[in-house]
């Protein structure tokens, strides 16, 4: 029992030190924030995404080390969990720890852990009610101390090291844009309270603060968002009270947020009740623990599967050249194999596929690119597959699956949030459903060339309309930076290189002839014009980047 208890403290000392550099990262956020150190604020969002594996490696290596005789040893790894349990009493990150331990654990047995139970398939350690050395949230008494100071006292609480532009102009702008919610004044039970998480939500250049306001039963989610001037100050920007905005702020088509947490399962325990159609394992993802949401939605796909019956079918839309796709029609998302060969025209490998999603989960997604979750060697049971998509996988990618006994294993796959088509969307819009997507279809193309991305292949079918009505990209193999393009005006004078883009062509090349192009080219004409994304490509290298705000423009309040 001694040599499994050094190797349980082994493991619980990778994810020690891992958690560490994780909060330190997070937390450092707040002072890239008052000092507009964006480039700092990018390049620690990055490197925060390849801090997990590199401490797994770093915990696997330790185990072969220190422990090579034993550690391969099956029969020894149930007491490994049981002393790692122990481990975990008032640990502040269990359910973190659990699956760092599943992770090291896996690597080390390769794929024998299929077979067995000495990983933890359900969570040991509870995280109810489980909280730090400091509360993960604030309270706040509007009815002892006014609306107008508790206000102020919530905006001046997260010790941002740089004064307010104008204090009392966002404590008015707040309450007119409560007013203007509830017109009717509510009636105040005595237990009226506002809570705030403690610790701002950064991403980009703008830091959110969240809360809900408690009113008997009834709870009323909002987000406040923080932008600082160019001479260093902070001001208010809006005040979301609506749940789909509040929806687009943690949507996963943007970056991962830096936040200072303790005690992680107490900020998704509060996130719940801001956002409740969003499951845990979107929550720990867009909080930056990807390892997690990945955990719980396996979880989550094993719970839904044991208490389901229907089979994983093509899913709706033009089929894909690169990836092949099924879906389960009672569970929300999609599965994507990369092929082993692509039809023409398209020219790439499995390689340079993975790099280009590898490329989107380190860029800005803007809010407009589907984050994906990866992995590798998922074994599902053979029944719950429709023929037809064991046949396609079996036809163009042979090599990423394997049959054992009655599950079908998949080396690697890629799975994500599912939406409409928008190719499907549009065929069946009337005209206000049309313009909208039409709209958000272009401002999909326009926000992504101000992230410096440039999609490749535009075509509608390689787009999602959301629950929320937003329009995201999700086809990655063409992706490439906006500034390795070439914008050139037709008729081509020379030779056509791999990189030049013909933009006068894009309209007729993305939609057939009829009332989606006449839109497009009556909304946005720039599309169009070389001029727009050669603009666009020098703001960019002159280090100009806009701000892609999760939220409608005109909900943002006012500077004068």
């Amino acid at each position: 029992m001694a040599v499994a208890w050094d190797i349980a403290r082994t493991i619980l000392d990778g994810f020690d030190k891992h958690y560490r550099l994780f909060r330190e990262s997070s937390a450092r956020a707040k002072y890239h924030f008052v000092r507009a150190w964006w480039t700092s604020m990018r390049e620690a969002s990055v490197n925060r995404i390849q801090m997990y594996d590199q401490r797994v490696v770093e915990a696997v290596d330790a185990l072969h080390a220190r422990f090579a005789d034993v550690v391969r040893d099956e029969s020894l790894w149930p007491e490994i969990k049981i002393a790692y349990i122990g481990l975990l009493h008032e640990h502040r990150q269990p359910e973190c720890a659990e699956t760092f331990y599943n992770s090291v654990a896996c690597r080390v047995l390769d794929r024998r852990y299929y077979h067995n139970d000495y990983i933890f398939r359900r969570p040991a350690i509870s995280t109810e009610h489980l909280d730090g050395e400091e509360p993960t949230y604030k309270c706040f008494y509007p009815a002892k101390s006014g609306l107008r100071a508790t206000v102020r006292e919530i905006l001046t609480g997260f010790g941002l090291a740089s004064p307010f532009e104008d204090l009392d102009r966002d404590v008015e702008r707040i309450i007119g844009k409560v007013r203007e919610r509830f017109p009717e004044r509510l009636r105040l039970h005595d237990d009226f309270q506002i809570q705030v998480l403690s610790s701002l939500f950064f991403r980009g250049r703008t830091a959110f603060a969240v809360g809900r306001a408690m009113n008997g039963t009834d709870v009323h989610p909002f987000v406040l968002s923080l932008l600082r001037t160019a001479d260093g100050k902070v001001f208010v920007d809006t005040l979301l009270l609506k749940p789909e905005n509040i929806g687009r702020v943690f949507s996963l088509a943007r970056s991962y947020f830096m936040v200072d947490m303790e005690v992680p399962a107490a900020y998704v325990a509060f996130l719940q009740t801001v956002l409740p159609s969003k499951p845990k394992a979107e929550l720990y993802t867009v909080l930056g623990l990807q390892k997690q949401g990945k955990t719980l939605f396996f979880r989550d796909l094993m719970e839904h599967m044991r208490h389901s019956s229907d089979r994983f079918a093509p899913p709706a839309g033009t089929r894909g050249m690169v990836m092949a796709v099924f879906t389960m029609p009672s569970f929300p998302y999609v599965f994507k194999v990369i092929r082993d060969w692509f039809d023409p025209p398209k020219d790439s490998d499995r390689r340079l596929v993975r790099e280009k999603y590898l490329f989107v989960k380190y860029h800005d997604r803007a809010g407009r690119l589907a984050d994906t979750l990866e992995y590798s060697n998922v074994a599902l049971p053979i029944e719950r597959f429709d023929p037809s998509v064991i046949a396609e996988l079996k036809r163009v990618a042979p090599s990423q699956i394997e049959v054992d006994g009655e599950q079908l294993v998949i080396r690697h796959v890629y799975i994500e949030r599912r939406m409409t088509p928008l190719d499907v969307y549009l065929r069946d819009a009337d005209e206000p459903r049309m313009r909208s997507a039409i709209a958000e279809y272009a401002d999909a193309i326009e926000e992504l060339a101000a992230a410096n991305i440039f999609a490749g292949d535009l075509l509608p079918k390689n787009f999602g309309v959301t629950r929320y009505g937003r329009v995201v990209f999700y086809d990655y193999d063409e992706i490439v930076p906006l500034t390795d393009c070439e914008f050139r005006r037709l008729p081509a004078v020379s030779g056509v290189g791999p990189n030049d883009i013909f933009p006068e062509e894009l309209p007729q090349f993305l939609l057939p002839r009829g009332k989606a192009r006449e839109l497009l080219y009556e909304m946005r004409p720039e599309l169009a014009d070389p001029a727009f994304w050669v603009a666009t490509q020098e703001r960019i290298k002159k280090g100009i980047q806009d701000d892609v705000l999760p939220y409608p423009q005109e909900i943002r309040f006012s500077r004068k």
